[in-house]
């Protein structure tokens, strides 16, 4: 039976799982929806793990629910509220290099113990979500006194990078289980981040602009927007997120992709019934979905690091990285058992590529205490010649999944 949300959650389930939606089918008039989807695995394979697809058929079927899922599956451990007792803490503010430096070395000095994060940056706005724990109990910290002092001591940090007439920094303890990515979206969305005074974001190519058009179908009085991009992972997810989020329902849609193109076409209307019929909605609509594409785009260098975990950790590597004049674009932090597990896509203070001398001299430094995959995600002719580089056992984790690494890290 259909209801508010289903797809989104059908959607999130299967990326999630670090599953690829090639192709899908939506479709849900009345009060019934049919939806195919043909998924491949990271390498591009048909999925025969018995263990992914009975997960699939258990959480999607008719007993199950789609939201049990953020606690249940082992590999999802960034951004549910699945790691034991933890505090959450989202963070907006204006990005400068370093900032994911100070914050983390403020949660440091208080004996904070940062078990996961993500964190994205998008139109020199960064958004993060941190979950941490007591150093000395692994418990949430529930002192008032001590979180009103971490609140004031973090939001003194972003204080430093905000200018005149700009848009506020803020620190806060958040409350529920949004699932982290979908968070990380209502957050930027909320800070207004796609009324950018350029079209894209300094750090994305004029190659990666997404084609967005509105128009409207008579016969059966939906809005129809298509979309014509650059195919990634999650680029479905980010779609049907923020057409959720802006109180818009997809009757129809029709998903392909061929080669490195993605086309995407959605039939919708509002929660009211309305379809967009003037301009100013129309722009706001696709300015939204241009942003929720962005959002998640990474060129250049990333590094991949595990290590044991413990206090300050993060604070560390994210000075390190400031030192070597690096600024993070987008970060992920996780942990299992006793290993951490950090994702960095890093380019230089200026928003421009890493040089490569940098990075090696990064890997010298960082290589004698933790493991360390150094990967190029659009790398040039030089380095198709050379070889990509890269150490810490061959991963075969090429994109922004911790999937295959927590799998090598499970008992």
């Amino acid at each position: 039976m259909n209801k508010p949300g289903i797809l989104l959650e059908v959607v999130q389930v299967l990326t999630d799982l670090d599953l690829t939606i090639t192709k899908a089918y939506i479709s849900s008039d009345g009060g019934w929806f049919m939806d195919v989807f043909h998924v491949t695995n990271q390498q591009g394979n048909k999925v025969t793990d018995s263990k992914t697809i009975d997960y699939i058929e258990k959480v999607l079927g008719p007993k199950g629910h789609a939201s049990a899922s953020q606690n249940t599956w082992p590999g999802k451990r960034v951004g549910v509220h699945s790691l034991g007792d933890h505090t959450s803490i989202e963070i907006i503010a204006r990005d400068r290099p370093g900032l994911l430096s100070e914050v983390s070395a403020v949660l440091a000095d208080l004996n904070f113990n940062v078990v996961a994060a993500e964190a994205w940056t998008h139109n020199r706005r960064i958004a993060c979500v941190l979950y941490v724990n007591d150093n000395a109990t692994s418990t949430a910290v529930d002192d008032p006194e001590r979180l009103s002092t971490m609140e004031e001591q973090l939001n003194n940090v972003l204080r430093g990078c905000e200018q005149e007439d700009e848009k506020f920094a803020r620190t806060s303890l958040s409350i529920g289980s949004t699932h982290v990515d979908r968070r990380l979206h209502q957050m930027l969305f909320a800070d207004k981040d796609y009324e950018a005074l350029t079209k894209l974001d300094d750090s994305v190519s004029p190659r990666l602009e997404a084609k967005i058009t509105v128009e409207h179908c008579e016969e059966k009085g939906y809005s129809v927007i298509n979309v014509s991009c650059e195919d990634r992972p999650k680029l479905m997810f980010d779609i049907v997120c923020t057409l959720t989020d802006m109180q818009y329902i997809v009757f129809h849609a029709t998903i392909s992709s061929s080669g490195s193109h993605a086309s995407q076409e959605y039939f919708i209307r509002h929660k009211d019934g309305c379809t967009l019929d003037t301009e100013g909605e129309k722009e706001r609509v696709v300015k939204c979905l241009e942003a929720a594409i962005h959002r998640r785009v990474s060129e250049g260098w990333s590094l991949e690091l595990c290590a044991k975990d413990r206090v300050g950790l993060l604070s560390e590597v994210t000075r390190i990285l400031r030192e070597h004049g690096l600024s993070v674009s987008r970060a992920g932090v996780t942990t299992v058992g006793e290993q951490a597990v950090n994702v960095f896509y890093v380019r230089d203070a200026s928003g421009n590529p890493v040089d490569v001398k940098t990075i090696e001299a990064l890997r010298g430094e960082i290589g004698h205490s933790m493991m360390i995959d150094v990967k190029n995600k659009v790398p040039s002719r030089k380095w198709k010649e050379e070889g990509q580089v890269g150490t810490g056992g061959g991963w075969a984790k090429t994109s922004f999944f911790f999937g295959n690494l927590l799998e090598k890290l499970l008992p």
